[in-house]
């Protein structure tokens, strides 16, 4: 891996400069070079600051630098910590020169993002994304919001970051479960679009789930070319765009159910694509041994296949608050074959109520959100 890698150029309308680096705090680094002589607010939480705030602020040489350190989790990506946030800054006099950076995963990603597009109307900011997720998804979008109890991401704006800068060497801090729940994001791309990238996952399974160094560099570079390549056609998620969703609206009901406090949000994906794995077969899209090869890589990944206890009624009603209903109806992503995804308002609504029934009514409910 090269020092500065960038990946691709910004899309026309939108869109971020990428850049894989072997140090994200080496003096002369695209990120430092571009806080030189700004005003900067660094964006933390509590698990990520300790680790690799004082090395980004000792770095970092500018006019004025103030550092905001969050709880943990995704309970703290709310509109009531974006108006702190936004409240210190004014307290503190940051104008709309000032520069965002948010380090950490993708709960200060989003928050980061959402505060610099409605702070006095806009500021730029930066991303330098520590997690497995942030570095393949989260950090790479421009998507930005803060949950609601009723829906997550239920609030956010479009507004990409002006850099993100990834470095796999900064993963070394993430506990296992955090680690491996990022690799159902690196399945999603597979499963989506690239079938040689299954097959290559497949092959470096065990590589991946010990975080060998350079199979994770070449996973999480395969992963964003694919996100690039997607929101550099579809900026705002009006077409294609909208397939890097695949098993996220059975996760983001699984999420919500749970209050986002057990599950982590990649564990949930995974058993979202199992489900939309289940659905395509019983639609007659997938073979039986195709389908059968997605629980299995999810096992070798170390990632969940089962779902939650939870009323399957429920979690249909959760889906059904998705951003993709358009007219009363959930468009849903389903694999017309591995490596092809589809997005759908034409499927049989009986299969994917039999899907949820039979998977969620296998225990029973301990209750949810």
């Amino acid at each position: 891996m090269s020092a500065h890698w960038m990946i691709a150029p910004p899309p026309p309308r939108a869109g971020s400069r990428i850049v894989l680096v072997d140090d994200v705090f080496a003096v002369g680094g695209p990120l430092l070079s571009l806080a030189a002589g700004r005003d900067v607010v660094i964006v933390s939480d509590r698990g990520i600051a300790p680790h690799y705030l004082p090395r980004l602020e000792a770095a970092l040489r500018s006019r004025r630098r103030l550092s905001v350190v969050l709880p943990e989790g995704e309970r703290t990506k709310t509109a009531r910590t974006a108006h702190a946030v936004a409240g210190r800054l004014l307290r503190e006099g940051f104008g709309r020169d000032a520069l965002l950076i948010g380090l950490g995963g993708g709960m200060v990603g989003d928050l980061t993002g959402f505060v610099a597009s409605v702070y006095l109307r806009g500021v730029e900011y930066a991303l330098v994304p520590t997690t497995l997720l942030a570095q393949v998804d989260a950090a790479l979008g421009g998507k930005t919001g803060v949950d609601h109890p009723l829906a997550k991401n239920a609030l956010g704006t479009f507004c990409f970051p002006t850099s993100v800068v990834v470095d796999v060497r900064l993963l070394a801090t993430l506990s296992t479960r955090d680690y491996r729940a990022g690799l159902a994001e690196v399945l999603k791309y597979a499963l989506a679009f690239d079938a040689p990238f299954l097959a290559w996952l497949e092959d470096h399974a065990a590589d991946l789930r010990t975080r060998q160094t350079a199979v994770v560099a070449e996973a999480v570079a395969r992963s964003i070319r694919h996100k690039v390549e997607v929101v550099t056609r579809d900026p705002y998620e009006e077409g294609p765009r909208a397939l890097l969703n695949l098993g996220h609206t059975f996760a983001h009901a699984i999420e919500t159910h749970d209050g986002y406090v057990r599950w982590r949000h990649g564990e949930a994906v995974a058993v979202g694509l199992d489900l939309a794995a289940e659905c395509s077969r019983r639609f007659g899209w997938l073979t039986d041994a195709d389908r059968a090869r997605v629980p299995a890589l999810l096992r070798s990944l170390g990632l969940p296949t089962e779902p939650p206890a939870a009323d399957p009624a429920r979690i249909r009603a959760l889906m059904a608050r998705d951003k993709k209903v358009r007219a009363g109806k959930l468009r849903m992503i389903f694999l017309e074959e591995l490596g092809r995804a589809v997005l759908s308002a034409d499927y049989d609504e009986r299969i994917l109520t039999e899907v949820l029934t039979e998977t969620f009514g296998r225990r029973r409910p301990e209750g949810g959100a």
